[in-house]
């Protein structure tokens, strides 16, 4: 039987500190969120393993580094509003949700977000919600956030996402470079957004499915 405690340190200790992740809140809310509950049944024993769990249908969940990594560029502090593209079965949206004030999940796969919305209810995380929706269609007049995060390598960030930043917000993405990705920060100042590349690494692509016929924001 598998000592998901243990793995859940052990990834923190070899994964995450080993990968420049240094960030206490960060360490601290992927040494608590009990990641097994957040995979596929049939992965939870490999669930603290360094590398991406495939959910199908073109949607995975990011490798536990390359996502730290990506969420330590965020700078989430403890009032921010972040919405979170990609959300899959909700992994993504429970730590980031023990960093910020608020989190909006956002997964194109409707089965995918009901599994996330179960278990971030059974995980009593309550300033989270998912919802459905493909990421490149988030509606522009839609609430402003503080941290836009995508959970997946992209050719390039939608213009749209940028209107939904409030000023000094910061949205991150890995935008794809050949077979792997850059990471890249941009930040919002008035109508001015400013962008820096960091580090490079690979997540699974962000792939959407079909436009679903619920949408809610």
């Amino acid at each position: 039987m598998v000592d998901f405690e243990r793995a859940r340190l052990t990834m923190v200790d070899n994964q995450l500190r080993t990968s420049n992740v240094t960030d206490r809140r960060l360490l601290a809310a992927m040494g608590t969120i009990e990641r097994e509950k957040f995979v596929p049944a049939s992965r939870q024993a490999l669930a603290y393993i360094d590398e991406a769990h495939d959910l199908g249908h073109g949607r995975a969940i990011p490798a536990p580094a390359a996502f730290a990594k990506l969420v330590q560029l965020a700078d989430v502090r403890a009032t921010d509003a972040v919405l979170d593209l990609g959300a899959g079965l909700g992994y993504s949206t429970a730590v980031l949700a023990q960093l910020a004030h608020e989190v909006v999940g956002v997964e194109s796969d409707a089965a995918l977000a009901a599994e996330a919305r179960k278990a971030l209810a059974a995980a009593g995380i309550s300033n989270a919600e998912i919802v459905v929706s493909n990421f490149e269609e988030a509606d522009p007049h839609a609430r402003g956030f503080d941290v836009i995060i995508l959970e997946g390598m992209v050719d390039a960030v939608p213009n749209g996402l940028f209107r939904l930043l409030r000023d000094g917000g910061r949205l991150v993405a890995m935008i794809r470079r050949g077979p792997t990705a850059v990471a890249n920060v941009f930040v919002k100042s008035g109508d001015t957004v400013n962008s820096r590349a960091e580090f490079n690494t690979s997540l699974p692509p962000l792939t959407t499915a079909k436009k679903p016929d619920e949408f809610v924001f």
